[in-house]
């Protein structure tokens, strides 16, 4: 099997935003950025305690802090990844609404995507609450393929029953994605 997602976590360089691996040393600008409650309002939970117990300590996350100007502005992770398959998931991604709009997410997304393409993954999943219209459409934006709603899939912020909307990019459909991303973050599109 492949050793590729060793080296999945590491500092990603972009004109608006630098992802680098979370650690103990963001924790301050990750309270201060999270701050707002309309960070909250989809994530899986609405407490930043839990936040950070959760994404901090997993195993199963390669999370970032997104910084724009060396301040943290937000979090983004590598979460699900499957050696064997081929197949990592990005998520329980936020930003400050100061960068809503901004191009930060789109150059967030795509540099978790080159890498984990350069890599040598195949695919490339990401999910969302399927009430979350704002998280769909930047998803169908990328372009990344919808894959269909799983119903009842996770229960959030206390008790909340969440269906999930997947997309997808796979390594078929990558040049073309890049390309659209690449032509978005210039601004020509």
């Amino acid at each position: 099997m492949p050793v590729m997602f060793d080296n999945l976590a590491q500092r990603l360089e972009g004109r608006i935003v630098t992802l680098e691996p979370l650690g103990p040393e963001h924790v301050d600008g990750i309270r201060a950025a999270a701050a707002d409650d309309r960070i909250w309002t989809w994530m899986w939970t609405t407490d930043i305690d839990a936040w950070l117990e959760h994404t901090l300590d997993n195993e199963h996350l390669h999370p970032f802090a997104a910084l724009k100007d060396g301040q943290v502005v937000g979090s983004t992770s590598y979460l699900i990844w499957e050696p064997q398959h081929l197949r990592v998931e990005i998520g329980n991604t936020w930003m400050h609404p100061s960068l809503w709009n901004t191009g930060a997410n789109v150059e967030a997304k795509y540099l978790l995507l080159r890498h984990a393409f350069e890599l040598g993954v195949r695919r490339v999943e990401f999910k969302t609450d399927a009430k979350n219209e704002r998280a769909r459409r930047a998803l169908a934006a990328l372009p990344a393929e919808f894959e269909g709603i799983h119903r009842k899939h996770m229960v959030v912020r206390g008790g909340e029953r969440r269906d999930s909307a997947w997309y997808a990019v796979i390594d078929d459909d990558w040049p073309e994605v890049k390309a659209a991303l690449e032509r978005r973050l210039e601004g020509k599109s």
